[in-house]
């Protein structure tokens, strides 16, 4: 009996000893997770105090990113609006100007000069009457080198001395459809300003299909097209809306679509600030943390 209370007693004293081994590694368990902790909450403190300092960064690079493109499209308005009245005072100082294609090279070379060869070419092949005023103030070959041999010649650029002769030798010229010199073909024109002539040439494709489907057309100022149709004339402002409408009616063109333009390359692209504030976004990240270090702790 004496044997089995002793027996007992150094069974209960294994037991404590085991508890006390048990919760003395508990204990030392609790303070290294509370030192990890500390540990996890000073650096997610300095993680936050950092993400704020780039979030406020961020804002002003947005700020300013949103100025520079604010800025640069006023700039592009006004560059566009400049744009439009340097074409438009180019035109004006071309009014009086008439464009000569054909005329070959050299022909000039033997009259006493330019100004005179001019004006007895256009009276002799408009067939313009004595008394018709066709004076003359300047004029050139186009401001470009000189063409080999075989090659199309230069225009002419002349300065008539008013408006008004200026428009009638082209009414006359247009009614005879040009006429025929030393062999070439040769046809009268407004001289346009390059702007304007860039755009009217892309009228081409649509001019010749018109042509051989024997469509009358005419091409107003500055860059539109008026298309006789036989149930009624339709005026097209650009080309991409000709060639799209053309193409709905089956005619063999290739539709022309307008190219991006960059004010809208910058509308596309422009940063939008986001619906959430700054304080927000921080209570959100911080709630986002407790949660975390209590499923941690759990």
């Amino acid at each position: 009996m004496e044997d089995n209370d002793v027996l007992i007693d150094e069974g209960e004293q294994a037991n404590n000893a085991s508890l006390d081994l048990i919760l003395r590694e508990l204990r030392e368990f609790r303070k290294d997770n509370d030192a990890q902790l500390r540990g996890i909450r000073e650096d997610i403190n300095k993680t936050n105090t950092r993400v704020e300092e780039a979030e406020e960064r961020i804002k002003d690079a947005e700020t300013r990113i949103q100025t520079n493109e604010e800025a640069v499209t006023e700039m592009l308005k006004l560059h566009i609006e400049m744009d439009a009245k340097l074409t438009d005072l180019e035109g004006r100082s071309r009014r009086e100007n008439i464009r000569i294609h054909g005329v070959k090279e050299g022909s000039e070379d033997d009259a006493p000069s330019m100004v005179g060869f001019v004006e007895r070419l256009l009276r002799h092949k408009l067939e313009l009457p004595e008394s018709a005023e066709v004076r003359v103030e300047r004029v050139h070959r186009a401001l470009v080198p000189k063409p080999p041999p075989n090659a199309a010649p230069r225009s002419i650029v002349a300065k008539m001395a008013s408006y008004r002769t200026k428009e009638e030798i082209l009414k006359l010229a247009w009614q005879k459809r040009g006429f025929e010199y030393l062999g070439n073909k040769v046809n009268l024109d407004h001289d346009y300003a390059p702007e304007v002539l860039k755009q009217r040439k892309k009228y081409a494709e649509v001019k010749s299909v018109l042509k051989e489907k024997k469509i009358l057309f005419q091409t107003p100022f500055p860059s539109k097209m008026r298309v006789f149709y036989p149930e009624w004339p339709v005026l097209y402002g650009s080309v991409e809306e000709a060639t799209s409408d053309l193409a709905k009616r089956g005619f063999p063109v290739m539709v022309i679509k307008c190219p991006e333009t960059i004010m809208e390359q910058i509308r596309h692209l422009t940063w939008r600030t986001t619906r959430k504030t700054r304080g927000q976004m921080s209570k959100d990240r911080t709630r986002d943390y407790k949660e975390k270090l209590q499923a941690f702790r759990r």
